[in-house]
């Protein structure tokens, strides 16, 4: 098994489960130059610990790092555009995520299931997506993104949608308040909160997407 990589100078990307399943690499330097990682690149490398990327990084794959339970932290670099789908999910330590000011693509599950997951900032220089009370908003839409167990939804009529699985499988999530300015609850909003104990709804929601509360065995009003 893989313990340790490194890296010829030429290297502009790393390829599609180009090291997944490396179940004994504990930590990885990706140098500069490289620009992207590709589809479930590190996936399931269950011991992968420390993760420093570079500042040429512009795309994250989907999946790059998904169900790597260590990884406690990761610094996103300033010039990254895009992350993809389930790009951190079951990213069961992860403690907080920082979106830096070029991203302007963030997939659906990105965080999905990173259940100690307590703080979500965006730079403030960020054109597309901001943050306020733990909550990852897309700024033009309204649509709250992704939320933690630390997540209150603003009130102040910046978020009107909570997006596709925005909280899914927040697995620490015990209960949450949808202000009134919120008109619609998204698919599987709130799916597999398995600690959901309680919900109120604001009178400003018209309309509830299909599964948006499945398998929320807790939930009690």
């Amino acid at each position: 098994d893989i313990r340790s990589v490194s890296f010829r100078a030429d290297v502009a990307g790393i390829a599609d489960a180009a090291f997944a399943d490396c179940t004994r690499l504990e930590e990885i330097a990706i140098p500069a130059g490289i620009t992207h990682i590709g589809f479930a690149a590190f996936q399931d490398c269950t011991v992968l610990a420390r993760v420093d990327l570079p500042d040429s990084l512009v795309e994250l794959g989907s999946s790059a790092f998904e169900n790597c339970t260590r990884l406690q932290s990761i610094a996103l670099p300033d010039g990254l555009t895009s992350i993809g789908a389930s790009a951190f999910a079951g990213c069961e330590n992860l403690e907080a995520i920082a979106i830096p000011r070029a991203v302007e693509s963030i997939e659906t599950e990105a965080f999905a299931s990173c259940g100690s997951l307590t703080s979500i900032t965006v730079s403030a220089e960020n054109p597309v997506y901001h943050s306020a009370g733990n909550c990852l908003i897309k700024t033009e839409s309204k649509t709250l993104v992704a939320g933690c167990k630390n997540s209150v939804i603003p009130d102040d009529g910046s978020v009107t949608s909570v997006g596709w699985c925005a909280f899914g499988y927040c697995e620490n999530l015990t209960s949450i308040t949808i202000p009134d300015s919120v008109t619609s609850i998204g698919d599987w909003a709130f799916s597999n909160c398995d600690s959901l104990a309680s919900v109120t709804i604001g009178d400003g929601v018209t309309s509830i997407g299909e599964r948006a509360f499945v398998n929320c065995g807790s939930l009690a009003s």
